[in-house]
């Protein structure tokens, strides 16, 4: 399968960052023809205030974002798994951190509401409180292309390996992963987090990031840090963007998938330590 990444740098405007991923999108159409294009999580919406999030976060399905991209997917007929979008809940005060995917035929075929949220005061200081705007999704997606497994996921997720031994568990050849990682966590543990749960999960470990400067809260500037990879199942990084807005294409082979777990018949072994005793022993 030939898989197309969209590296952006989405900002607090829906029209200019729609006009983006458009741009770039029909760019990787024109020139590699994939099966299956990818976003990073915000597309749609980046920064602001909290407020500002709550107010941008659209009707799904109905929404412009949500309408653009089905359009995008039917008219070229290509897969479009749409990083993330804000996805707005009726009666609610919060939002949904949202992945929607759309078939060649550009019909909806699941979402995936991102679980783990991203609560946590930076290296610079900088504090990200993702939960007081969004609520937080309780299941998993799991959909197929071309013969390979696809599971989803997104950003602070790429933390927690039991979400992906699950999905592992459940037969995923694939998982994806939109992100905005920050600067000051992203040189320091984006593509070692990525290379480990390729390697720990003998899948294509396929992460789509938000890149570059917008504006935070009281208006202060947050970098985001790219660097969107593929990783093989045998953790090698095949093909990465580099520091800037834009795309790239790269193919993934089931056979690859396969011949690492035949080499490593990790399955085989995995067991299950719900019940096994821990034993504390202090000197």
């Amino acid at each position: 399968m030939k898989i197309s990444l969209i590296q952006m740098n989405s900002q607090p405007d829906r029209d200019h960052n729609l006009r983006q991923a458009l741009r770039l999108m029909q760019d990787a159409v024109d020139r590699d023809a994939p099966d299956l294009i990818v976003l990073p999580e915000h597309f749609d919406w980046s920064g602001g205030t909290a407020q500002q999030k709550v107010d941008a976060a659209d009707a799904v399905p109905g929404g412009g974002a949500y309408e653009v991209l089905k359009d995008f997917a039917a008219t070229h007929r290509v897969w479009v798994h749409a990083g993330s979008l804000f996805e707005r809940i009726e009666g609610r005060e919060r939002i949904r951190n949202t992945t929607v995917v759309f078939d060649g035929g550009g019909t909806e075929v699941g979402r995936y509401r991102k679980i783990h949220l991203f609560d946590i005061v930076a290296p610079d200081g900088k504090t990200y409180r993702e939960s007081e705007t969004v609520e937080r999704g309780n299941d998993l997606l799991i959909y197929e292309v071309n013969g390979l497994r696809i599971g989803c996921a997104i950003c602070y997720d790429l933390r927690f390996s039991r979400l992906f031994d699950r999905l592992v568990q459940a037969g995923v050849d694939v998982i994806i992963l939109p992100a905005a990682f920050t600067l000051q966590t992203g040189k320091d543990h984006w593509e070692v987090l990525c290379r480990a749960r390729a390697i720990e999960f003998q899948v294509y470990f396929v992460a789509c990031g938000q890149w570059g400067p917008y504006p935070g809260p009281g208006g202060e500037t947050r970098q985001t840090y790219g660097h969107s990879l593929v990783c093989d199942p045998w953790g090698q990084v095949i093909a990465q963007a580099s520091d800037a807005v834009g795309f790239f294409t790269t193919y993934l082979d089931i056979d690859r998938v396969q011949a690492v777990r035949n080499l490593i018949p990790m399955e085989a072994h995995r067991l299950d330590l719900t019940d096994m005793a821990v034993r504390s022993v202090r000197p």
